[in-house]
């Protein structure tokens, strides 16, 4: 059996093209599936506050998100009543490239 360390990133470990773009999707939709179930909010409503179809909202919750936009996904937590902010770090040295991740903060 060949056991391979994780890189942190299973859409990275399974060579998926857009492994960093994934991650940072399954981050929102996991926290977007945390803030319904605090508010113990219906698919329904989540659909009514976010303007996402209920059967998008489902897929989300489901791990199904392909088909929607960070944006979006930033949309529906603001929708739900998170403040969400982007915030762009100072530069980095010219050889190294910048970075991308999301902070939540309770």
């Amino acid at each position: 059996m060949i056991i391979e360390e994780s890189t942190g990133n299973v859409y990275e470990d399974i060579h998926s093209p857009d492994a960093d773009e994934m991650l940072i999707k399954a981050q929102l939709a996991a926290k977007i599936g945390e803030v319904i179930k605090r508010r113990r909010l219906t698919q329904v409503k989540v659909a009514e506050l976010t303007g996402l179809p209920q059967p998008k909202v489902s897929a989300l919750l489901k791990g199904q998100f392909r088909g929607i936009s960070e944006t979006k996904m930033l949309d529906c937590l603001a929708r739900l009543g998170r403040e969400v902010r982007i915030v762009v770090g100072p530069a980095r040295p010219r050889s190294k490239p910048g970075h991308v991740a999301l902070e939540f903060n309770s």
